[in-house]
């Protein structure tokens, strides 16, 4: 009987696993997806302060521009491995706080841009600066979310993209108009300067707030700490006696190139659609002002954002990766095809009014490729752990983002040898669509066995 009371003690006094993954989600989610936004809109505010840079000030041509654009990932190509080896030795708290108050420095530094010199080597600047932060963050969650739980909380991590599209092109095209010419200053300036900033009190807040390990999680009970860091150290221990986990291995395995090339396309296509959207809606809506152009880039980020969600959930629910990622790249691929088919005047004899049919385009262009990312990051720790899987991760997320050079570039070329996006917009659909077919190519294997599951589950 003593034993039976024992037993039952143990049991009632085990956490809930559901109890305990509520409070990590809303400790670490909202406040990495609120630095992502940041992070995003710290990137790509240049396509709104396009429409002055280029438009009307002249300070750079659109090749000059494409060119800055997409050299920011030259800098974060060679320092994102050494950056996310470096957070494995020094813990996340205190690297990803560095790298948001460097960031924010050189973002607001862009307010010094004086010609095409300056634009590109700060645009490498600031490349170098955020270096490690997307894949630092997915290898953090890795510390935090089991396999079967982590493409939702990729997902809801991620969603911060969609709601820098959302709140980014707006805000900055209310500062481009409201401080123009406020104490000397263009309102491209403006948006540099008041926009970097927040990246930089982040940074303070990130060392106070954040927590590197379950172990040190103060917001948990004892007994959830124990609990946490024994399921995730139970993951870690299954990881290492089957899958790669040196970072020598990580580089010469083909998986990893395969989803490098994989990612590759969704950067060339992402990028070209961050960097240039604001321009290609002015394309149809010339009339609008730099406000209503960014209200008008932030409306199909609504759909993107419920489709983020639907696709991660359902990725977690049945296991299923690689069919999530390959039908959201051929979505995508699809999106890019209706926005050339809109823009190339094809429907003009018909009484159409095409400008609607590119913003569906549009729409469907940016829920896909944003539904394509949550889950195609679960893949890589299905055969990486430790060392690999921070330099990996690293590794993909880098060499990949080349795509986020070349995509920007081939967009100027295309518009500067053609005047129009039309060709470049049918690039990125066949890229998308081969994104999608090489995702298909990627080995399906079964998820592995989950530490034993606490009775108060």
């Amino acid at each position: 009987m003593p034993d039976t009371v024992s037993h039952a003690t143990v049991a009632d006094a085990a956490p809930s696993e559901a109890a305990v993954f509520r409070k990590v989600s809303l400790r670490l989610l909202p406040f990495l997806f609120l630095l992502y936004v940041v992070n995003l809109i710290d990137r790509t505010n240049i396509g709104i302060a396009r429409l002055q840079m280029v438009d009307e000030q002249k300070l750079l041509d659109e090749e000059a521009y494409a060119l800055g654009a997409g050299i920011f990932y030259v800098g974060y190509l060679l320092f994102e491995v050494p950056s996310n080896l470096i957070l494995l030795r020094m813990g996340a708290r205190a690297w990803i706080a560095r790298i948001l108050i460097s960031w924010g420095l050189i973002s607001s530094a862009m307010m010094f841009v004086t010609g095409p010199w300056s634009f590109a080597i700060l645009r490498v600047l600031l490349g170098v600066a955020e270096a490690g932060f997307f894949p630092g963050i997915i290898f953090y969650l890795g510390d935090w979310f089991p396999a079967r739980m982590r493409a939702r909380a990729v997902a809801n991590f991620m969603l911060g993209g969609v709601i820098a599209s959302m709140i980014g092109n707006p805000t900055s095209g209310l500062i481009l108009e409201a401080l123009d010419e406020v104490a000397g200053l263009w309102g491209w300036q403006w948006v540099f300067l008041l926009e970097g900033l927040p990246a930089v009190a982040l940074g303070f807040i990130t060392l106070a707030y954040l927590t590197d390990r379950p172990e040190q999680a103060h917001w948990l009970t004892p007994a959830e700490r124990t609990w946490l860091a024994r399921q995730m150290e139970g993951e870690r221990e299954l990881l290492r006696h089957s899958r790669s986990h040196s970072l020598a291995a990580a580089a010469l395995d083909p998986r990893v190139w395969l989803l490098i090339a994989i990612y590759f396309t969704v950067a060339m296509g992402d990028n070209s659609y961050g960097f240039y959207i604001p321009t290609f809606l002015r394309s149809q809506f010339p009339d609008w002002s730099p406000f209503e152009i960014g209200l008008l880039a932030a409306a199909p980020s609504v759909i993107a954002m419920a489709g983020m969600v639907l696709i991660g959930r359902s990725s977690d629910q049945t296991g299923e990766r690689r069919w999530h990622v390959a039908c959201s790249a051929f979505a995508a691929a699809s999106g890019w095809l209706t926005m050339a088919i809109a823009a190339s005047g094809l429907l003009d004899d018909y009484g159409i009014d095409a400008r609607w049919l590119f913003l569906l385009g549009v729409a469907v262009t940016l829920t896909g490729m944003k539904s394509m990312l949550p889950t195609f990051w679960t893949l890589p720790p299905t055969f990486l752990s430790g060392a690999a899987a921070a330099g990996g991760i690293a590794l993909i997320n880098s060499v990949a983002n080349l795509g986020g050079l070349l995509g920007p570039r081939i967009m100027g070329h295309v518009k500067t040898e053609t005047d129009s996006f039309t060709g470049g917009y049918l690039i990125m659909a066949g890229t998308l669509l081969l994104g999608g077919l090489l995702v298909l190519a990627v080995r399906n294997r079964s998820r592995p066995r989950e530490p034993s599951e606490p009775s108060g589950a």
